[in-house]
């Protein structure tokens, strides 16, 4: 009989000389990896899924996770995990599932490009020391804009419904469901108390989201769930979700174990049900669909709210973001292959889409070659790991960007990938009521508020140092920006020159 052999992917490693027998990480990790025996405490690295906690909390530093190196015969087409894998699906025969964003080495271009800064005829300039202008506006643009001539100037030009924010970093869509109540609660306070915006994702508005619903974003996806006229008006501006980078061409699930009563309630579906999103919108099958349901937002909401929509990015994101804009769509968030989830198919998720800065720089290219570039604001998601990103991605001609991944390794997550199981030692990507309770979210709306507050410090020091005073001075200004080690049709696709090359 064939029979299945699996090795840990971690190894718990217990100082024995060290451990007190508290039972500290028998109490607290909610994957049962440690069970304490008289006066020993035995660990099954078999269960651990490397989340750190139990390391974090031992009081006496008895306790090591190490990653387990595959016992299997070096082969440079078949690593370990590949075979692992075939294991696994074969003893079970089942979708191989996964967390958070695509790990695979794949080429990162932001670690390919290079920021311009001003020297002797160009005067640098200290965002200590002068106003350093990070305010950012989502939604169309007029063409031209007419002032009336008056002792007092009047604006005779009608401008579309803006969002304002103060910087030009947003908290992606993360629906309650996929994490708890208090992540929830946690990024939301902070996008409030800083001027920015977060993102209900498509699980609807937990009643306790309301203080935090004039800086919400609200999505309407496939699958429907929440929405209804109070959850339209309650946000800042409605959000199409066709795709995401994690997961492009597929719909979501949330199992039935993250679906208890709350969000049984919010989702509107029964409790304990998966919550599953169709691949497709079952009233989209052409941009004149999108088209009209785009409309019918707008009507449903007065046109006071700008109405965008979200999709993957793919090989051709650039005639597709062109089509979205022509349909009406005030703004086009584009996520790229790096962009988180809470469970996605492991092979889809590291196959399928593209890097997130080829994305902007052809769209970006797209919609000023066709003039309509006024339309609409880009907003760039998958993978932003810091300022300098951020700053890339605005060069290259995105108008924003969301944060995911970011914002939640600020409420302490530690990259485990095991969102799906519901099991989350950090409180954030369960709900189970014991776990939940680990995320305080007057301390987590703190660490989100920081993490904006330095971020923003840093892109003001690199617009400073570029001899730029305003954050709309670098939107698509791709001569600040220059390529290492990237080929002739990289530069081109990102519209950009070689280090060396001057002006």
């Amino acid at each position: 009989m064939a029979k299945a052999k699996y090795r840990p992917e971690f190894i718990v490693q217990r100082d024995d000389e060290k451990c007190i027998r508290c039972q500290v990480c028998v109490r607290m990790c909610s994957n049962d990896v440690h069970a304490y025996y008289p006066d020993t405490v035995i660990s099954d690295s078999f269960k651990c899924v490397g989340c750190h906690f139990c390391e974090d909390l031992c009081p006496t530093g008895a306790i090591a996770i190490r990653r387990s190196e595959p016992h299997i015969k070096e082969n440079y087409h078949w690593s370990g995990t590949d075979v692992y894998n075939i294991i696994k699906q074969a003893d079970t025969g089942g979708v191989l599932l996964t967390g958070m964003g695509c790990d695979r080495p794949y080429k990162d271009y932001f670690g390919h490009i290079v920021l311009n800064a001003s020297q002797v005829t160009n005067p640098s300039i200290d965002p200590l020391r002068e106003p350093m202008e990070l305010r950012t506006f989502i939604g169309g643009k007029p063409e031209v804009v007419i002032i009336g001539k008056s002792s007092e100037p009047e604006l005779r030009t009608q401008i579309p419904p803006q969002l304002e924010l103060e910087t030009p970093i947003m908290f992606s869509a993360m629906s309650y469901g996929s994490i708890s109540l208090n992540a929830c609660k946690s990024l939301a306070k902070a996008a409030c108390d800083f001027g920015t915006c977060w993102n209900t994702g498509e699980g609807g508005l937990h009643r306790d989201l309301s203080p935090y619903a004039h800086r919400a974003i609200v999505q309407v996806a496939s699958g429907r769930f929440g929405v209804n006229k109070e959850y339209l008006d309650a946000g800042c501006a409605v959000e199409i979700k066709i795709g995401q980078g994690a997961k492009p061409g597929i719909g979501g699930h949330l199992p039935g174990e993250k679906v208890p009563e709350e969000v049984s309630r919010t989702r509107m579906i029964p409790e304990g049900t998966d919550a599953l999103s169709p691949a497709p919108h079952h009233d989209i099958y052409s941009i004149e669909d999108l088209k009209q349901l785009i409309f019918a937002l707008k009507e449903a909401t007065r046109y006071e709210k700008p109405v965008g929509v979200k999709i993957a990015a793919v090989h051709n994101v650039a005639p597709i973001a062109s089509g979205i804009v022509r349909a009406g769509a005030d703004f086009v968030v584009i996520d790229g292959i790096r962009g988180g989830t809470g469970a996605a198919p492991t092979l889809i998720r590291n196959n399928v889409g593209i890097p997130i800065e080829l994305a902007i720089a052809v769209v970006d290219s797209r919609l000023r070659e066709e003039g309509i570039r006024n339309r609409a604001s880009i907003i760039a998601a998958g993978g932003f790991r810091s300022s300098a990103d951020v700053v890339k991605a605005i060069a290259l001609g995105a108008d924003a960007v969301y944060i995911g991944t970011a914002a939640l390794i600020a409420l302490g997550c530690h990259l485990c990938q095991r969102c799906y199981t519901g099991k989350c030692n950090w409180g954030i990507a369960t709900q189970d009521p014991y776990l939940t309770k680990r995320l305080n979210p007057e301390i987590g709306a703190r660490r989100a508020y920081n993490l904006l507050r330095a971020w923003s410090l840093e892109i003001k020091e690199m617009l400073g140092g570029m001899g730029i005073n305003a954050i709309e001075s670098l939107r698509g200004n791709r001569e600040q920006l220059r390529g290492v080690g990237l080929n002739e049709v990289e530069l081109e696709l990102l519209g950009i020159k070689h280090a060396g090359e001057a002006w």
